[in-house]
This record gives structure tokens, sequence and C-alpha cells, in this order.
């Protein structure tokens, strides 16, 4: 069986006429007119209008971004983006010393906010450095629960986060 090109046009039998737009081993991502994009398989029941000519790379854009993502994420050193709360952009950090004879210190907040950030992505540079180290299992966890402590340490700083999911997380009690 050969594959449809993309621009192929089909006619389905519940979503009508449409476009091929993509093409994986195992589906097409149609546009319909009336119907929007679907995603069907390719062995399923439609006319095919006209064949785009052309041979087909069964493997899509997006699953080889996918995996490169994936492989990536992977072996680099972490590289999320992080936002800080819209609350405090633009501010500052004023240090005031206890000794009245000295001078305070300001530091702008996204400044601060991203050291704080570097500080963690430290961290799990350093998890997955444990994880993947030739120490005893024993001495692993050990190591995690001193790193995990330090992520406790540091959610005093959780405030600062846009994304709850992106704070510190310490050690749950169960």
């Amino acid at each position: 069986m050969k594959l449809l090109g993309i621009s192929s046009r089909i006619d389905h039998p519940d979503y009508g006429k449409g476009v091929v737009t993509n093409v994986t081993s195992k589906h097409y991502w149609v546009t319909f007119i009336e119907n929007g994009l679907e995603t069907i398989d390719i062995n399923s029941e439609f006319e095919v209008i006209e064949a785009a000519d052309g041979d087909v790379d069964t493997v899509s854009f997006f699953d080889v971004e996918s995996s490169l993502v994936e492989i990536l994420r992977k072996w680099s050193d972490p590289s999320e983006v992080i936002s800080i709360s819209d609350k405090w952009k633009g501010g500052k950090l004023i240090m005031e010393p206890g000794d009245t004879s000295l001078k305070a210190s300001e530091v702008p907040i996204d400044k601060f906010f991203h050291k704080i950030t570097m500080v963690r992505d430290r961290l799990r540079v350093m998890e997955q450095k444990v994880n993947s180290s030739n120490l005893e299992e024993h001495e692993k966890i050990d190591l995690q629960q001193y790193i995990t402590r330090i992520y406790g340490s540091l959610t005093t700083f959780n405030v600062l986060f846009k994304l709850k999911t992106q704070q510190f997380i310490g050690q749950r009690s169960n």
C-alpha cells in the first residue's frame, strides 16, 4: 500500500472532504472542511480524491522534534525557562544591616531571582550526577537526602516563582 503524500485530498465517510497535512507511520493528519483537524488511521476507509506525488517520510517533523527535545532534556543541563511572579517584576530587594552606621544594599529582584534559579539548576545537575555516579546505593541515598534538605531550605523563595510547578520542594512528611 502506497502512502498518501501531504496535500492529498480525500473524502472520509464520517468527516467529509479534507486535505492531508501530516503523515506518520500510523496516521494521517487531515484538515477537513467541515470538521477541522482530525487524526485518522492510515488503514481507515476513505476515498482518495487526489493523491499527492512524492514519497512520504513516515516520521513526521513533530516526532523528530519530540525525540530531540527528550534527548536534550535528558543529557543537557536544565534550561527550563523560569519566570518571576508578575507582582515582583521590576522590584528590588533591600538589605538593611543591623548596624545603622552602615549603608543598606539594594539588588534588583529579577537579578536575585536569577541567582536563586541558578542555584536550583545546579542542584538538579548535582542530583543527576549523583544518580549516575558509581557510588554505593546507600551513599546515593544519603546525598539525595542532603539535596532534598537544601531544596527545603530554599522554599522561602517560592513566593518569587510565577508557576507553582517550578517552586522548590523539600522533604515531605508522611
